[in-house]
């Protein structure tokens, strides 16, 4: 740990320690709020250094002691913070450096405290107040030009401000049709410009599907032996076989990774089509609920996880249940009381499981869990709810990582006014299963794919 000693009080050290700051590169400085020395108001200042102010909103919820530190080291290991200067050090007291030392151990930190000390006095006190909390591993430097160099240079091109707004290209309405006749319409309804959109969805979905194909479901030989006669069709006709308990859990996975990133329905019945087709050249029949587009679930009652929507989250919500809790209701789209199941072993780095079903008919034979795929931006939140709810006391694995963050009405309802930010699932409210824990997969048992490889291109692109 370093100790920068500023004995001329100069305003340029003060200014250098702020201008050094870079939360974004794991670097940050935290300024102490003058008058107070309570340890919860110093981890609110160091969460405002990190970029989350939302407790500075009136009405917001607010964060006793130990919860505000477990959120500095929560919202620590899951953003890689590595270096941290402290100002106003010799204005702290035992306690708050006894915090700050904790700190530093649970997450490895380059701690660095700078002291503007103009009085001898001051040194000899803040010397005192470092042994008392076991921060004796101590690097003294001294003087302004010392100190400087100790700090190192400013950030050059560090951003400032929120991300900018998203802006999504919209599709045009997509007809309701099946697999089989859903490209052909499109082509037929829709120009030139707008066909291409639309194709590029389908196209990704039917790459993604084939690809998911080969790395999840080999395909499964037939119940009649995988005879054939000399056309090379099945010798008899075979039913299709449905999937079992661990394909059909990896149907809804692949589903859920499909859509979550998807800016509209339209967009996801496209790429729903496409996934279709391509399961169809492996043999496999995927069947989806006909009333997609008014059923909830990934790709229709979420919300993509862009830049701004995070920023939005992380500055809002400095507590990391909250802010998991209000990302997995825009990512998942599904109601608040399924996603208030969760289990804190029902979550892991890319996903999360809900065994819904066990909750509701107990002692029925298991069936196929809820899986939501968790989008790249949304991890490190989980990661930190995950942190903070295992760092709580009295915690057991089998324990609700969402308790206490929907609950009641009332609960539910602040929590949303923290986040500000719109969730389509509670606009729109629904009783049925989410549309992907409706999809429904069978093996058809055919020798050779049924669909072609290459999609063929549908007649010339229209001007």
């Amino acid at each position: 740990m370093r100790l920068l000693l500023d004995t001329d009080d100069d305003r340029a050290v003060h200014r250098a320690a702020c201008r050094w700051a870079d939360a974004a590169c794991g670097k940050i400085t935290a300024d102490p709020t003058p008058h107070t020395t309570s340890p919860a108001y110093l981890a609110l200042d160091v969460l405002r250094a990190m970029g989350r102010l939302g407790f500075s909103r009136e009405g917001a919820e607010r964060m006793s002691t130990d919860p505000a530190w477990r959120a500095v080291t929560c919202w620590s290991l899951a953003t890689d913070v590595r270096e941290v200067i402290v100002l106003r050090a010799h204005r702290l007291t035992v306690e708050r450096l006894s915090r700050l030392a904790a700190w530093r151990a649970e997450t490895g930190i380059r701690l660095t405290l700078l002291a503007h000390t103009p009085q001898p006095a001051d040194i000899r006190r803040l010397t005192e107040q470092l042994t008392a909390a076991q921060l004796t591993d101590v690097a003294c430097v001294t003087g302004t030009a010392a100190v400087l160099d100790a700090i190192g240079p400013a950030v050059a091109d560090r951003r400032t401000g929120p991300p900018p707004l998203d802006h999504v290209q919209p599709l045009p309405a997509v007809p309701r049709s099946s697999v089989a006749a859903f490209r052909a319409q499109c082509w037929r309804r829709q120009n030139g410009a707008d066909f291409a959109r639309t194709d590029a969805q389908y196209r990704a979905g039917y790459a993604a599907a084939r690809t998911w194909f080969s790395r999840t479901l080999p395909p499964k030989p037939s119940p009649a032996g995988g005879s054939s006669d000399e056309t090379g069709h099945p010798a008899e006709f075979t039913e299709p076989t449905a999937f079992d308990l661990r394909e059909t859990e990896a149907l809804r996975l692949f589903l859920s990774r499909l859509t979550v990133s998807s800016p509209s329905p339209e967009h996801t019945v496209a790429r729903v089509r496409g996934a279709q087709a391509g399961l169809l050249t492996c043999a496999v029949l995927l069947n989806v609920p006909d009333d997609l587009n008014r059923r909830a679930g990934p790709g229709i009652t979420t919300v993509p996880l862009t830049p701004h929507t995070v920023h939005t989250i992380t500055t809002h919500l400095p507590n990391p249940l909250r802010a998991a809790a209000i990302a997995a209701l825009l990512f998942t789209g599904t109601a608040a009381p399924v996603l208030a199941m969760t289990q804190i072993t029902g979550v892991d780095a890319t996903h999360i499981a809900i065994d819904r079903d066990a909750r509701i008919n107990i002692g029925a034979p298991p069936a196929p869990r809820h899986l939501y795929a968790i989008p790249p931006r949304a991890r490190p939140l989980l990661a930190a709810a995950l942190e903070f709810r295992r760092r709580t006391p009295r915690t057991a694995p089998a324990h609700g990582l969402f308790a206490n963050c929907f609950g009641t009405a009332p609960r539910l309802q602040a929590l949303i006014a923290d986040a500000g930010l719109p969730v389509p699932a509670l606009d729109h409210p629904h009783t049925d299963n989410d549309w992907h824990t409706a999809a429904r997969g069978w093996h058809l048992h055919t020798p050779a794919p049924i669909a072609p490889q290459v999609l063929p291109r549908l007649g010339p692109v229209r001007p």
